[in-house]
């Protein structure tokens, strides 16, 4: 018995190395969020972004548009890991590679969204709004906390969604440009962002 129970630990501690969870804090990895501060972000748009027990929090959007915390550098290839805790009405996203930093739309930008109630659930949670629909069926990510996991590498952009592959994109139509997080309504909560260049 104590063997087994050797081999399971020693086991757990393999597959936990080996775990996208654990790779987003080793070499190359860049702590846009640390828990602790909201950072170095530009802010488009206006709504209460505060830091509350460790997380990024919006919930109250006053601007006409949804409200944007805009990372100051441009990324082309990358890595991105963002934990978030969204409300069941949230609609939020990570946008990607976006054109105008100063007009973020999902037109201009590839948006992974988080978005439980949208009207057209083929572009809901874990899709890439207007390019690429969700694989399946679509995860719901309310009332919970959730891992969100990019990789954009030349023309493929794939979506992991809680350890699933939610989607995939081919396409070229933007190469580089910063990445923002996203409040258009609802509560969202951001505990971990890390991004690594490739």
């Amino acid at each position: 018995m104590k063997y087994i129970r050797s081999f399971l630990f020693a086991f757990a501690a393999v597959v936990a190395l080996a775990s996208p969870a654990s790779a987003q804090t080793g070499e190359g990895w860049v702590v846009l969020f640390d828990g602790k501060a909201l950072g170095d972000w530009d802010q488009v748009g206006e709504t209460n972004w505060r830091v509350e027990e460790g997380a990024i929090v919006a919930d109250k959007r006053t601007s006409k548009e949804a409200a944007h915390l805009v990372s100051k550098k441009p990324y082309k290839d990358f890595q991105i890991y963002v934990e978030f805790w969204s409300s069941d009405d949230a609609n939020s996203g990570i946008f990607l590679r976006c054109q105008d930093p100063k007009a973020i739309t999902d037109r201009n930008c590839y948006e992974a969204n988080i978005f439980d109630q949208r009207k057209d659930p083929s572009y809901g949670t874990g899709g890439i709004v207007n390019f690429a629909e969700v694989i399946g069926t679509m995860q719901k990510a309310g009332g919970k906390w959730n891992v969100m996991e990019i990789t954009a590498k030349g023309r493929l952009i794939t979506v992991t969604l809680n350890g699933q592959k939610s989607s995939e994109l081919h396409n070229g139509l933007f190469s580089e440009g910063p990445i923002t997080l996203q409040h258009g309504s609802g509560v969202i909560k951001f505990r971990k962002v890390a991004i690594k260049p490739l």
